[in-house]
């Protein structure tokens, strides 16, 4: 496999702690550049933005967006034109239609575009897609709660339109969800709470269900202060399976099956460079789908405003 060169456009928070570590672990990833208008890596070559590096940057061979999911489509459209692969942070976009043109110019271009999942890479989550694979399943609960001011500090776009606000993480659990089932889920009932000063929710409520009438619900909070929870709870006939620490553990009837180190961004890297061999593409939107229609259907509700 030739060295794959990789520019990564939007360098916050999760750029810093993930996707730098991942490139370089990653055999024949190497970060090539940077593309961002508030911070810089030293030793690695910057640009202001994507136009910008995309006219005067080193070669390269494919860019990873982690901007704000809110002008992400107009820079993977912008990268696939200039013949680069394109990996998407997610959520892929701030809706559904818009990855369709997207798809299209990759396949045209025959470039790969990569709309990431991460959490579905956390360890116990293919084991827990096996172990249920065999099972009657009865019900399934989701509890998703995490403090936005130690996760999201000072990220405004997260409250703007586009921006999700709990369903940022909210949609990890989703993607885990829609990974692990073995029929597809659709969105029956919601219930969302937005701070008056946000256009985005801080909270939400779920209810879902497959084709079959399975009960899943979920809670999602971005107000939880204390532990925080991203655990997945599935009844079966044959015990209950708990999915915990986000996907890297996996027990059932308390007993561990599945625990490992966190090492998803890794394998998202390991997966796109697998993809830009060929160019083929990986965008699965089930997980957006889900968070499309509970802004569709949702009762909404004012909460007090949100201060970070």
């Amino acid at each position: 496999m030739t060295e794959l060169r990789i520019a990564i456009v939007g360098f916050g928070k999760i750029a810093r702690d993930q996707h730098v570590g991942a490139i370089a672990a990653v055999p024949g990833a190497r970060l090539a550049a940077v593309a961002s208008r508030n911070a810089s890596l030293p030793g690695v070559p910057h640009f202001a933005t994507i136009e910008e590096l995309l006219e005067k940057g080193p070669p390269i061979d494919a860019v990873s967006l982690c901007t704000p999911p809110q002008v992400r489509r107009a820079q993977a459209a912008a990268a696939l034109a200039a013949g680069k692969h394109v990996m998407l942070e997610k959520p892929p976009g701030t809706g559904v239609a818009e990855l369709d043109p997207l798809i299209a110019m990759a396949a045209e271009a025959k470039r790969t575009l990569f709309a990431t999942w991460h959490s579905r890479y956390a360890p116990a989550v293919e084991p827990a897609r096996e172990w249920l694979a065999t099972r009657r399943i009865t019900s399934v609960h989701i509890s998703w709660k995490e403090d936005v001011r130690v996760w999201h500090p000072g990220q405004g776009w997260i409250w703007e339109p586009g921006g999700l606000g709990v369903f940022d993480p909210g949609i990890n659990a989703l993607s885990i969800l829609t990974k692990i089932l073995p029929r597809p889920v659709f969105v029956t009932a919601a219930e969302l709470a937005f701070p008056a000063n946000c256009q985005a929710p801080i909270a939400a409520n779920l209810t879902l269900a497959d084709i079959s009438g399975l009960p899943v619900t979920a809670e999602f909070d971005f107000r939880q202060t204390g532990p925080q929870s991203w655990d997945i709870v599935v009844e079966t006939v044959d015990g209950r399976m708990t999915l915990s620490g986000g996907g890297r553990r996996m027990a059932v009837d308390g007993r561990m099956l599945a625990e490992a180190p966190d090492e998803e961004y890794r394998e998202l890297y390991r997966r796109f460079a697998t993809l830009t061999v060929t160019g083929a593409s990986d965008v699965d939107l089930a997980p957006l789908r889900l968070v499309a229609d509970a802004f569709l259907i949702g009762k909404r509700t004012l909460v007090e405003p949100f201060v970070d």
